[in-house]
């Protein structure tokens, strides 16, 4: 009973009187050596995969044939080919074949141009699904060759969306004496420092956290400072000329001012109500990205100028920012007899600033920004004898 009856033939091997594990083996030695002679191919965008024995393997039903086997009979074993692994194949295939899209994007630039653009590419992705169909259809038909169906990914975005971001929003300069070298150096230098911040939505920028502390060991120099109302000497004299410069680009392309200082006195570089001093770390300026996208800061400088250049989407709207001189402050006046301290002084200022907004022409609000006052500068005067006195001193 453990042996084949006589005559049979299974796949077109005489097999009959052999023990039936001999009857098996003998056969599956046949079949595996025309496995070996196959090979399934996998056509790929990128690369081509080939698969042959022992990748590929078999299953076959002999031992209900050779069981059931009649003396003198003749039979075609059911042999049904498998790629072994063929989950994990499919899934390295596809993730080989796929590539996720590259959205557009910009790069924003310190120097040069203010933005590199990328149009960036679609992505591919792999149909896993058909792939083990195809590879399940090959391997039980003649191992025809499969090809990798790759479907298109659309971007998300355009570049055109991209450069709708990143429009130039508004400009403000302001100029100074280039032959004050170390005022110059130090506008420069805190520009600089300024130069290619960005701010996200919602964001918070704050002058004395980007710039940090203005020191002679981080490299400002001394200049005139305003302090008590006097100008003297100070490290980081025309830092307050690059925080205004820049707190009027802001409000001109409608970012949110959270913080500002007038100067205690009138500046020369803006009209009134156009100043944002900041001193120390008491004193800063902050103002809030309110757009809906990244704010882009570029800082210009040149020999008797500096410049912000705000970049990012426009909501839509124009915004004009003018300065009104609302009334004096008269200087107080003192007379002295000794020349080295005469001063001319100068009248202190009220004023306000207002912020107009406008949309395709049309007035949307025009509002009250600020309101502020500029201290007087006092006036000394050399005294004058009078003609009593002179007649008195002739008769002496």
């Amino acid at each position: 009973m453990n042996r084949v009856p006589s005559g049979v033939v299974i796949n077109g091997i005489e097999v009959g009187g052999k023990p039936r594990s001999q009857a098996v083996k003998l056969i599956r030695e046949n079949i595996a050596e025309g496995l070996k002679e196959k090979t399934l191919i996998i056509r790929g965008n990128k690369q081509e995969y080939r698969f042959t024995y022992p990748e590929i393997s078999y299953k076959d039903d002999l031992q209900k044939i050779i069981k059931s086997a009649k003396k003198g009979g003749s039979y075609e074993a059911n042999v049904s080919y498998y790629l072994n692994g063929l989950n994990e194949i499919a899934d390295i295939i596809c993730n080989n074949e796929s590539a996720e899209p590259v959205e557009p994007y910009a790069v924003f630039n310190a120097e040069g141009a203010p933005f590199t653009y990328c149009a960036g590419a679609d992505g591919k992705k792999a149909d896993r699904a058909k792939l083990l169909s195809d590879i399940k259809n090959s391997l039980g038909g003649g191992f025809e060759k499969v090809t990798v169906r790759v479907d298109t990914v659309k971007r998300q975005t355009t570049l055109r969306q991209v450069k709708c971001d990143t429009r130039l929003l508004s400009t403000f300069v302001t100029y100074f004496d280039g032959g004050n070298e170390t005022r110059a150096h130090n506008i420069r230098l805190a520009a600089q420092k300024i130069n290619g911040s960005t701010l996200k939505s919602g964001e918070v920028f704050s002058f004395n956290k980007t710039v940090g502390e203005r020191t002679a060991e981080r490299g400002f120099k001394p200049a005139k400072i305003i302090e008590k109302g006097e100008f003297v000497e100070g490290i980081g004299g025309g830092v307050c000329q690059v925080s205004t410069t820049l707190y009027n680009a802001a409000v001109l392309c409608g970012c949110e001012i959270e913080e500002y200082h007038p100067h205690s006195l009138a500046v020369s570089y803006v009209p009134p109500s156009c100043d944002a001093m900041v001193s120390g770390s008491y004193f800063d300026l902050k103002f809030k990205n309110a757009g809906e996208a990244t704010l882009y800061i570029r800082a210009r400088t040149g020999s008797n100028f500096v410049a912000f250049d705000l970049y990012g989407r426009s909501d839509g709207n124009q915004y004009f920012y003018e300065s009104e001189v609302t009334g004096t402050i008269p200087a107080p006046e003192e007379i002295t007899e000794d020349g080295s301290l005469v001063k001319e002084g100068r009248d202190g200022t009220e004023s306000a600033g207002y912020l107009t907004v406008m949309r395709k022409g049309v007035l949307i609000k025009k509002k009250v920004l600020r309101r502020d006052k500029y201290a007087p500068v006092k006036r000394v005067t050399l005294a004058t004898n009078t003609v009593e006195d002179e007649i008195a001193e002739l008769t002496l």
